[in-house]
């Protein structure tokens, strides 16, 4: 079993992502859209998403430039390659979200237009829309993959001290490049919707009393071109980072364990191998997803999700004995059976987390009724009680992660937490599908509002809609899980490079391991001020737009007169591209300054604090804000529940509530494993600097 054989399979599986990609894109755009009305608005929220987007890889492409210069010019030899692998992970990076973001805006008018013929016709378009952009995440991330491997083999070899030296050093290059849009996609995306979001809310419902997603908000526009840029343009390039980081973590690991030559080849083939038919787990699995009469939307994207996630479970075993052919590796002397079941318990723990993440902000579940409950008292007990539920709700998942973990490692060692990893994003394709769907159906619901269509369109959108606040929570919980396994291996990955051990123990006795613990454990709440305190100037500044339009053109309000969208797009996309340049700074100098004057102790200590309070803000601001969002979507399907002073309440609790799980919980994510890979990436550099 060769790395040639792993470059045909991954090759196959990209392939087949993107012709669905493809397929799926082309049906949609097949589809009319008749109401006049709708396709202007439609059109508004597709322009601005395009020109945010285009501005923002603009801002990007020099970062990118420099980046690449500095690792061609402090690298020596072959590794100078890295920089070559860095700006195709970027660009690979950068093109999933435009096309995916692009198929979600033309997707979202189409699903109004179906809403009219029912519930699955609606669904069918929304998850569809979804798919392109889950599709062309694995799809660009395994032929990225591809590439870098085959003109590294072809150039440098395949044994295995090419493959460790310089091969899979080449390859973490363009992991770091994915990170690096994914990291500005995130922050950068989050600020632009949540500004808009909380303009939108604070003087739309709040002061004014205009229902969401009026037309006559000036902010609405601005609103909905959010959601396609944080939600699915950013969520695309967090989970394309993560996929390829667990990949990259994984053939690491598996050069690096103690087995013979041929075996730890196999090793690194592997989740190759696996991702591939992760690939074809997630095609077959969206044959599953149909809405039929008496069951509900969430029924049929969970039946995708399970089904994909099933049948990738069958392949795990027969693809592990193909590939290991009775191969041992490891002080446990471990096989193909310990891989299959590391694997399997990475995705059990994938799905145990998307189910309690359900529990704590589902639609109509204990914790949310709770929250909804105390709003009936005030903003300040839905607040209080906010916060109680999602500081309860990092409990269950950080004892699935740690089961994952210790399971995993008794099965297989550190190589059998990167392959829980893997396992964890083996379905990618199905899971960013369903989260790219639900800003569709947010879309739809809107633009079934502003274009004034029959009520029962906005029936069925809102069911749709609120179904997507719930996958969207749920995908937030996947991928801070993901992240935690993720960086792990890197971690480990970082050790085997920098000091050549990978089992390597760090005594937190040790001063410099100390002192890196405390400073990793300050930087996501550092990270996370800097992404608040970035909102909060953003939407002072749009109310205040908002508000100088009502006080000046009062015919905005009578319906006379059409707002000035335009104005709140262009204070979003400035507010976005000023405010995520220092966070997304801070996330790339601070390894590199660490380990060249603190020593590789220290930036061990770092990264290991950075994982576990990153882990836990993530879990606490994620699950906070989709509670407070669902709360008050819980209080307006009631009669008589919108405009009541609990529905103001829950009003405020939401708004609080969105910078946490629209911003800063889920760029976190991206914090841990960017810090993790530019550690990997400059390890080499480290033991060479430090003797």
């Amino acid at each position: 079993m060769t790395l040639s054989f792993a470059i045909i399979a991954i090759i196959a599986g990209g392939v087949l992502a993107l012709i669905y990609a493809i397929l799926k894109s082309a049906w949609i755009f097949r589809i009319s859209v008749e109401n006049e009305t709708l396709k202007r608005i439609s059109g508004y929220i597709a322009d601005g998403a395009r020109a945010f987007l285009g501005r923002e890889y603009a801002v990007l492409v020099p970062f990118v430039i420099i980046a690449a210069t500095f690792l061609a010019l402090a690298n020596t030899g072959p590794l100078r390659l890295q920089a070559v692998s860095f700006a195709l992970g970027a660009l690979c990076s950068a093109a999933a979200g435009f096309f995916g973001m692009r198929v979600a805006t033309a997707a979202n008018s189409r699903t109004a237009m179906k809403a009219a013929e029912g519930v699955d016709p609606a669904l069918q378009v929304a998850f569809a829309g979804g798919s392109v952009m889950g599709m062309t995440v694995v799809g660009l991330a395994l032929l990225g993959i591809a590439s870098v491997l085959a003109l590294s083999i072809t150039l440098f070899g395949e044994t295995v001290g090419d493959l460790s030296g310089i091969v899979f050093p080449i390859l973490a290059g363009f992991s770091l490049g994915a990170s690096t849009i994914a990291l500005f996609a995130r922050v950068g995306g989050g600020i632009f919707t949540k500004a808009a979001d909380v303009g939108a809310d604070l003087v739309g419902k709040v002061e004014v009393g205009i229902p969401e997603d009026d037309p006559r908000n000036p902010a609405v526009i601005a609103d909905n071109v959010g959601d396609n840029v944080g939600d699915v343009a950013g969520m695309g390039a967090d989970l394309f980072e993560s996929y390829v980081g667990s990949i990259v973590g994984c053939v690491v690991l598996g050069v690096a364990t103690a087995a013979s030559d041929d075996v730890r080849i196999r090793l690194a083939v592997f989740p190759l191998v696996m991702a591939a038919v992760g690939v074809l787990a997630s095609v077959l699995g969206t044959f599953f997803v149909r809405a039929r009469k008496g069951r509900s939307p969430q029924a049929a994207l969970n039946a995708g999700t399970f089904g994909a996630a099933g049948l990738a479970a069958l392949a795990m075993y027969p693809v592990a004995a193909l590939v290991m052919g009775g191969g041992r590796f490891g002080t446990g002397n471990w096989g193909a059976l310990n891989i299959a079941l590391a694997s399997a318990f990475g995705l059990l723990a994938g799905t145990a987390i998307g189910v309690l993440t359900e529990f704590f902000t589902g639609t109509d579940t204990q914790p949310v009724r709770k929250i909804a409950k105390s709003c009936e008292t005030g903003a300040a007990t839905t607040i209080i009680t906010g916060m109680g539920v999602g500081m309860m709700s990092t409990l269950p998942p950080v004892l699935v992660i740690g089961a994952a973990i210790l399971g995993s490692y008794a099965l297989g060692g550190l190589y059998g937490i990167g392959v829980a990893a893997l396992g964890m994003l083996l379905t990618l394709g199905i899971e960013l599908s369903v989260d790219a769907y639900g800003p569709i159906a947010d879309n739809a619901g809107g633009l079934a509002v502003m274009s004034a269509m029959d009520p029962k369109v906005r029936e069925v959108t809102d069911g749709l809609d609120a179904v997507g606040n719930t996958t969207a929570a749920i995908g937030k919980g996947f991928a801070i899980g993901s992240a935690a396994l993720t960086s792990i291996i890197l971690f480990s990955a970082f050790t085997q490079a920098a000091v050549g051990d990978v089992a390597l123990a760090f005594s937190i006795t040790d001063p410099q391991v100390l002192v890196g613990l405390l400073l990793g454990g300050m930087i996501p709440f550092l990270f996370s001020a800097l992404a608040m305190d970035a909102i909060g100037v953003s939407a002072f500044a749009m109310i205040e737009e908002v508000r100088r339009q009502f006080r000046e053109r009062p015919g905005i309000l009578e319906e006379t007169e059409t707002p000035d969208y335009r104005a709140c797009v262009d204070i979003s996309t400035k507010a976005a591209l000023k405010k995520m340049i220092l966070p997304g700074a801070i996330a790339a100098i601070t390894p590199v300054l660490v380990g060249f004057t603190g020593g590789i102790q220290m930036l061990a200590g770092l990264l290991a604090g950075v994982t576990v309070t990153g882990v836990l803000l993530a879990i606490f601001m994620s699950n906070t804000g989709g509670a407070w969002d669902n709360a008050k979507k819980l209080i307006e399907a009631r009669a008589f529940g919108k405009g009541s002073e609990a529905h103001k309440a829950a009003v405020v609790g939401d708004t609080v509530g969105d910078p946490f799980k629209d911003t800063a919980g889920p760029a976190i994510n991206i914090l841990i494993k960017l810090m993790a890979i530019i550690s990997l990436v400059i390890a080499p550099m480290l033991k060479s600097f430090w003797g």
